[in-house]
C-alpha cells in the first residue's frame, strides 16, 4: 500500500503510521479508529484532558497513569491504551490532534476513500454531513472520509482542504475580501 511522503514527514505522522500498521496486523483498525474518535472528543471536550495534553510541567510518570486513567474511564481499545501510554512516556500528548488526523487519513486511503479536513463555525447535523459527503463524492469521483473540526471565528459557511487543494466559502473570508476592494 502506498503512503503519502507528507504524512511520514511529520512526527505524528511517524506515531500514526506505527499505530495504524500495528492495528492494521492486528485486525483492530475498526476498534482502535473508533477509540481515536473517543480520544479526540474528550481533548474536545475536557479542559483537562487538553491540560494534561498540553502541559510540559507534568511528569512522564504521572502523564502516563492519568492517560492510562483516562483511556480505562471512556473505555478504549488495549491498543490505543498502550500506544497512548507510549505516546505520554515519550513526551509526545502534544501531538495527540496531529496524530489521530493522520490516522484517521491513512484508515481513509486503506479503504480507498479522500480524506477532506473540513472547518466550520459550529456543529455540523448527521444530514449535513451525508449532504457535504455526497457533494465531495460528486466533485472527487470516489468517496470521501471527513474530517470535522469547529472553528467559530470563520462565522459561518465552511473551509474544505482535500490534499493541496482548499475551497474557502467562510463569511470571514468573504469579509475580508470585500473589505479590501473597498478599500480600493
Amino acid at each position: 500500500m502506498e503512503y503519502s511522503g507528507g504524512i511520514q514527514a511529520s512526527l505524528a505522522g511517524r506515531y500514526a503510521m506505527a499505530l495504524f500498521e500495528l492495528a492494521r496486523d492486528e485486525k483492530k483498525l475498526e476498534a482502535v479508529g473508533a477509540s481515536l474518535a473517543l480520544v479526540r472528543q474528550a481533548l474536545t471536550e475536557s479542559e483537562d484532558f487538553r491540560a494534561l495534553t498540553a502541559s510540559p510541567l507534568i511528569s512522564r510518570e504521572a502523564a502516563v497513569r492519568a492517560v492510562t486513567a483516562a483511556a480505562d474511564r471512556i473505555g478504549l481499545d488495549p491498543i490505543t491504551r498502550n500506544f497512548l501510554g507510549v505516546v505520554a512516556q515519550n513526551r509526545r500528548l502534544s501531538q495527540l490532534g496531529g496524530i489521530i488526523r493522520a490516522f484517521n487519513a491513512l484508515w481513509a486511503q486503506h479503504r480507498g476513500e479522500t480524506t477532506a479536513e473540513v472547518i466550520s463555525a459550529h456543529p455540523l447535523d448527521d444530514a449535513q454531513v451525508a449532504a457535504l459527503k455526497q457533494n465531495l463524492r460528486n466533485r472527487m469521483g470516489r468517496d470521501v472520509a471527513v474530517d470535522l473540526q469547529v472553528d467559530p471565528s470563520i462565522l459561518g459557511g465552511l473551509v474544505v482542504k482535500i490534499g493541496s487543494q482548499m475551497i474557502d466559502g467562510s463569511i470571514r473570508t468573504k469579509l475580508n475580501t470585500l473589505a479590501q476592494a473597498m478599500k480600493g
